[in-house]
């Protein structure tokens, strides 16, 4: 039977609108069924419906999240450790000593975030600030050069040049002498610098992986779903975390190109072990390879006065994790909000939050950069703007260079520090880690931070934003309503 090719070509457009509402509705189908979040579900139909065929074939490539029953299966597999119950506050009474009475909401808060990550609050550590690369890269270098036993290390991005070459050499020397190092680089970050940081460190015999490879086919499917995590563990004793990359850029005293202000953390205690533990569920979900014992976990002493506790989020089991935590934190609030983060596009939920908050009397400050690096997001946040500025809440633009420190206090007394902006990327997509912390002390000297960040920083004005031009307006609305992709 031989084929009409003619007629094809004559009903060919007729083929298409049909085949392209057929691939729609079940696309949507699926959307309908299995995306959670009204907002980039609708953004998702939107774009299917809107766009023919693209639209179903970014969400097949982007939306669908592929990693989450992966991950729980392989994750379940991780590394696993017992903290000495003597470490660990387990009943109301315990946080009442800890934290005291007068602190009866940050209890409350304290045992919620227990129920949601599943971690217990550590007590006996010590969390020291590290402003920008000038006090956070030497720390870590050292600390790399004085490695004994292990060393473990994952970040988004680890450019191989300047100091990130020193920590290389560190790290080359590290196993040079025996000591056992592991390093986990995001697949997609790899790809921000050359030399690659993988074939650095392979040529020079460091023990190192790739998160999520996004070659195609396989791993474009879940290119979008990145290991976000700044974790670094010395002889599982001494811990780096924060928000902070390897990059030459961060390093001020340098005079970089494009100069990057941000902040990370020395940790040591008992909480050093959760750090830990993170790096091994991911090293393991990546290689299959299970760090475990006293080369990974030893036991740990108390050495300092901060109760803390680590916390993983992602698309997988931990998923919204994070997202609880920030909700829980600004229910807890009573007298102050600081937060500070380069990318501010918060779900509805968080920012009704916030403004219930303020209109509880809690001072609420957002801190953001006003010349963002991404100009997408930068655009979708002007675009957000609008939506922040009510009830009393306070929105504070710091002038360049461009400041990636994240950061957040309730209360003078609580703080999260880490990996996590305040978006849908590091909210939901993204595997983060942070670090919780309840000390008066350490939450004294972050807001010391917002405040020298302040000095030079305006605020932000309605009338500022309802006289912005309408172009711009246009711009800026187009960009948040992509939001969702961000």
């Amino acid at each position: 039977m031989s084929v009409d090719w003619q007629q094809l070509r004559d009903i060919a457009p007729q083929l298409s609108v049909v085949l392209n509402l057929v691939i729609a509705l079940v696309v949507s189908s699926h959307v309908i069924l299995h995306k959670s979040d009204t907002r980039a579900a609708t953004a998702w139909v939107g774009l299917i419906w809107l766009v023919p065929f693209v639209g179903a074939i970014l969400y097949v490539l982007l939306g669908i999240n592929r990693i989450k029953r992966r991950a729980k299966v392989l994750k379940s597999g991780g590394t696993h450790y017992s903290v000495p119950l003597d470490e660990a506050p387990r009943s109301p009474a315990d946080l009442d000593r800890e934290l005291g009475s007068d602190r009866a909401r940050l209890i409350e808060l304290a045992r919620v975030v227990g129920r949601v990550t599943e971690r217990p609050l550590l007590v006996g550590n010590e969390v020291d600030r590290l402003v920008d690369g000038d006090e956070a890269y030497p720390a870590m270098i050292e600390a790399a050069r004085s490695a004994q036993r292990s060393i473990s290390f994952v970040s988004y991005i680890f450019e191989a040049k300047g100091v990130g070459g020193e920590l290389v050499d560190a790290l080359a020397q590290a196993c040079s002498r025996g000591v056992e190092v592991r390093v986990l680089i995001d697949d997609v970050g790899a790809r921000y610098a050359r030399p690659r940081i993988h074939r650095v460190l392979k040529k020079r015999g460091v023990p190192v992986a790739k998160f999520l490879p996004a070659l195609l086919p396989r791993g474009f499917t879940h290119f979008n779903l990145r290991n976000h995590c700044k974790i670094m563990v010395v002889d599982g004793r001494i811990g780096f975390t924060g928000g902070m990359n390897i990059r030459q850029g961060s390093v001020l005293a340098s005079n970089p190109k494009y100069p990057t202000k941000d902040l990370h953390f020395r940790v040591v205690g008992p909480v050093v072990a959760q750090l830990q533990e993170a790096f091994a569920r991911d090293w393991a979900f990546t290689t299959g390879e299970k760090l475990e014992g006293l080369l990974w976990f030893p036991e740990l002493e108390p050495e300092g006065e901060v109760l803390a506790r680590g916390i993983t989020d992602g698309p997988d089991r931990d998923i919204d994790k994070l997202h609880w935590v920030f909700l829980a934190a600004v229910g807890a609030a009573r007298r102050s909000i600081r937060i500070m983060t380069p990318y501010f596009l918060p779900d509805r939920v968080l920012m009704k939050a916030l403004h219930l908050a303020a209109q509880r009397g809690v001072e609420v400050d957002i801190i953001v950069p006003e010349v963002g690096n991404l100009p997408v997001v930068r655009w979708a946040m002007w675009g957000f703007y609008g939506q922040v500025l009510r009830d009393g809440v306070r929105l504070w633009l710091t002038p360049p260079p461009f400041d990636h420190s994240k950061l957040f206090v309730v209360d003078g007394y609580w703080a999260s520090v880490g990996s996590s902006n305040w978006d849908p990327r590091s909210l939901r997509l993204n595997f983060e880690f942070n670090l919780e912390c309840y000390d008066e002390t350490l939450a004294a000297s972050l807001v010391d931070h917002v405040r020298q960040r302040l000095v030079d920083a305006r605020l932000l004005t309605i009338e500022e934003l309802d006289g912005r031009s309408t172009l711009k307006k246009i711009r800026d609305g187009t960009a948040r309503l992509m939001t969702p992709y961000l």
